[in-house]
């Protein structure tokens, strides 16, 4: 009787140790597969920057070519949040308060890049 519990004790040990080992290993290839994840990811953020810059240095270049204001203008930067507002679907009269401008002047801004609603047809005679 004592050999049994001396071999059930020693298979134990040995099933224990083997246990530490097997999850000992799986970390490891769970850290490489998180590494190489966390490379990929980073990879992408580089490509995706380089590309941001180089649609940066494109709009510089064409307003240098067009002549139109620089981009660190007050007056674009103020358009830029106008026609932010303007696209997310804000009123008017809700972008002049929170810009502190007339209504009138935001319509006046955005007029080139407000689409035309349809004309109706002519009314059958």
């Amino acid at each position: 009787m004592g050999w049994v519990l001396a071999i059930l004790f020693g298979s134990a040990v040995v099933l224990l140790i083997l246990s530490f080992i097997k999850t000992t290993h799986s970390k490891s290839q769970l850290e490489q597969q998180i590494e190489h994840v966390s490379i990929a990811v980073m990879n992408e953020v580089h490509e995706l920057e380089k590309q941001v810059r180089n649609i940066e240095l494109d709009a510089e270049i064409t307003a240098h070519q067009s002549g139109v204001l620089p981009a660190a203008s007050e007056d674009r930067v103020l358009l830029r949040d106008i026609l932010d507002l303007h696209k997310r679907g804000y009123s008017l009269e809700s972008i002049a308060s929170k810009k502190q401008i007339t209504p009138i002047e935001v319509e006046h801004m955005l007029a080139p890049y407000m689409t035309r609603r349809a004309e109706r047809g002519m009314v059958a005679q």
